[in-house]
């Protein structure tokens, strides 16, 4: 009796692997899709598009770019982790991932829980960028400049929690400076009133900065990490500033539903990989001060861990709160 019964299991086991086998064979037999939680245009929207190009290259299939903007990102995280774990869905993420669980008391979805890693992308640094008007020609300048006029200069941010945010609340910390936070529904908001002279000052992404630092509508006093971008060579870098803490990087990583079989994340990671390797691809995302990068699921899963708890510090000790 225990003979039949343990060959009764096996039988089941080995047809559930050989389902899943053959699921692997034939993927992907159907276009994907591939969410990207922001508005059209910036830094999400030209790393998606180029990565999506040349994963459908690669498979075989048309990679349905989705852009769906809202809740700061929110709604459409919350859209991949609850789609169906068949490696069809996947989600363009960059810190929000990390950040919305420190600033929600409440979500519709555990990233942990509910999203598998599948490649870390890339990498952008962040530029500070201020309006022409501000008489200020470097960073020590400009927080000379805020220490003089405690509360008096505003510096606007793609949303409460934004990675834009905590740059700009980091900053303040470091050189124990009172500026205003001015929150947008987006950056291309918050640039657009940088431009306008109606704030002074904002942390943002050489892809989504580019066209207005070429059309000298705004300009940059410096790059927040320890090196200086090709696409900009002569902005100083906040360590050539005198301010070596003040280091933000936006990331972006490729994410789908937990519970997608190993061999379609495999599969997945290693077309991404090898579409990040291409010189097009590299030299395409260099341009906009992109750096391609490509990573295992397990070292993105634990970068994502090691940014929600380094983000999470910022949100706490800068009191940030959902509006």
């Amino acid at each position: 009796m225990r003979f039949w019964a343990v060959a009764m299991w096996c039988s089941v086991l080995g047809g559930f692997f050989t389902t899943i086998q053959a699921g692997a064979a034939s993927y992907p037999d159907r276009p994907l899709r591939f969410i990207l939680p922001f508005p059209a245009g910036g830094a999400t929207d030209t790393i998606g598009r180029t990565v999506a190009q040349k994963l459908g290259e690669s498979m075989g299939q048309n990679v349905l770019v989705d852009n769906r903007p809202g809740a700061g990102g929110n709604l459409g995280i919350e859209l991949a982790a609850k789609a169906a774990a068949d490696g069809y869905t996947l989600l363009l993420c960059s810190p929000t991932c990390a950040i919305s669980p420190s600033l929600y008391k409440k979500l519709n979805y555990d990233p942990q829980r509910d999203l598998a890693p599948i490649s870390l992308v890339a990498t952008i640094p962040t530029l500070l960028v201020i309006n022409p008007g501000v008489p200020a020609k470097s960073l020590k300048e400009l927080v000379e400049l805020a220490r003089s006029r405690p509360g008096k200069l505003n510096y606007g941010s793609g949303g409460v929690g934004s990675s834009n945010h905590l740059a700009m609340e980091l900053m303040k910390s470091l050189a124990k400076i009172d500026i205003v936070h001015v929150a947008y529904k987006g950056t291309g908001q918050a640039l657009a009133s940088l431009a306008a002279g109606e704030i002074q000052m904002v942390a943002i992404s050489p892809p989504a900065a580019l066209p207005l630092l070429q059309a000298n509508r705004i300009r940059a006093l410096a790059v927040l990490r320890e090196k200086r971008i090709s696409a900009l060579p002569d902005v100083p870098t906040a360590v050539e500033a005198g301010m070596p803490g003040l280091s933000v990087n936006t990331w972006y990583g490729v994410l789908t539903r937990s519970g997608t079989p190993a061999p379609l994340i495999a599969e997945l990671n290693t077309r991404i990989n090898a579409a990040l390797q291409t010189a097009e691809t590299r030299e395409r995302l260099a341009g906009v001060g992109v750096e391609a990068v490509g990573t295992t699921p397990q070292y993105f899963g634990e970068f994502i861990k090691k940014e929600m708890d380094r983000l999470g510090r910022i949100v706490r000790e800068a009191g940030i709160k959902p509006e």
